[in-house]
């Protein structure tokens, strides 16, 4: 919201964390906390994987990874490093050569799995190709996939394997003068994975990667996510986040979003306040709000709006707006902008309006920021 102050209470002390960089993007320390996704074409269809990029990139993915299983994989991703606007992170799993492969191609970052890459000699290998083609990397422990020592060791997966994986696994970096690392420790247990975090939080200062991986379908998952996510995101935990959906990767990139602007982490959009509706609203409330979900989705500057079907708490919310619309009567409601009411609006002409005040704000916003920044 831009014309209210900020609110102590709503303020959150991240964790400290070194500073590294994927690509263009810095990843840690003051950097804001940047939204990932993952592709879910085939790579070797690079046409197909590059316009899925560049949807995620429009919707405000900061950083994109894409699954490289083979040498086929390998040798497109240079096209699409290329084609991408955002860095690009290999996934690498079981073969350490896809690594060197991906480094090679221009991967801005090598995803690798300490559970399933191999032994030191085959991580020395990738940290010198990490090294030669300036790549960062992400260690990305998973409950799935851990160690057979640790298995044994712990019975089953848990948060101390996880992390133990996590540290052995730096300690091999750092054995060969690597830092340029950040890591996550994923579970598709919310629990588990919360736990494992905090505790990685504690052991390092390394950025992390926060995921709960294998959440489920856009609902569940996004559920899942914003539980497990935003609990840790609340404590200050995380510099860099996926939500990991059975559904198109934009889905991952607007729910990332929407759980770092409910926290106050990150602005980018039109936060829409709106009621569920009930006999009281004075217009159809959930199809207003779907049209201004579609007819908005284009705005990047941050800014909030509320659509609010009657005045039982429409004033109310209208004042900690740029613009809302309260619900009136006789086919008519109230419009308020930056919290005042301003000028009745019918309900048939409602949305083409509001759109343009919209859009008109974000255009005033963008040309005050330009003229502050000169």
């Amino acid at each position: 919201m831009t014309h209210n102050p900020i609110r102590p209470w709503r303020n959150i002390q991240r964790r400290p964390s070194r500073q590294i960089r994927v690509g263009k993007v810095l990843v840690g320390g003051d950097a804001p906390i940047s939204v990932q996704t993952m592709t879910n074409t085939l790579t070797t269809d690079v046409a197909a994987t590059i316009e899925q990029i560049q949807r995620c990139a429009v919707a405000g993915a900061d950083i994109v990874r894409v699954s490289t299983p083979d040498e086929d994989s390998t040798r497109a991703l240079k096209e699409i490093v290329a084609e991408s606007p955002v860095p690009i992170v290999a996934d690498i799993h079981f073969h350490y050569k896809r690594a060197i492969e991906a480094a090679q191609a221009g991967a801005a970052c090598l995803r690798i799995n300490p559970g399933n890459i191999g032994d030191a000699r085959r991580v020395a290998e990738v940290v010198r190709a990490a090294k030669d083609h300036g790549c960062s990397i992400r260690i990305g422990v998973n409950a799935g996939s851990l160690e057979k020592h640790l298995l044994d060791k712990y019975g089953e997966p848990c948060p101390d394997a996880m992390v133990e994986s996590g540290l052995d696994h730096i300690k091999l970096l750092q054995d060969n003068d690597f830092h340029e690392f950040k890591i996550s420790v994923k579970a598709s247990d919310v629990f588990m994975a919360a736990a494992a975090y905090q505790q990685l939080a504690d052991a390092t200062d390394a950025p992390i990667h926060l995921g709960i991986t294998e959440a489920g379908g856009f609902v569940s998952g996004t559920v899942k996510s914003a539980i497990g996510l935003g609990n840790l995101l609340w404590m200050g935990i995380g510099d860099t986040i996926r939500v990991s959906l059975s559904a198109d990767p934009v889905e991952e990139v607007k729910v990332g979003f929407e759980i770092l602007k409910s926290l106050g982490l990150r602005h980018r959009g039109v936060t829409i306040i709106s009621c569920p509706s009930c006999a009281r609203q004075g217009f159809d409330v959930i199809k207003t709000v779907s049209a201004l979900e579609d007819r908005l989705a284009h705005i990047t500057t941050s800014m909030s709006l509320s659509i609010i079907g009657c005045v039982v708490n429409g004033p109310g919310e209208a004042l900690m707006t740029d613009i809302g619309f309260t619900g009136g009567g006789a086919g008519k409601g109230m419009v308020y902008l930056a919290g005042k009411q301003d000028h009745t609006l019918s309900n048939d002409r409602m949305v083409d309006h509001i759109v343009e005040l919209v859009e008109a704000k974000a255009a005033e916003i963008e040309a005050a920021e330009k003229l502050a920044a000169e």
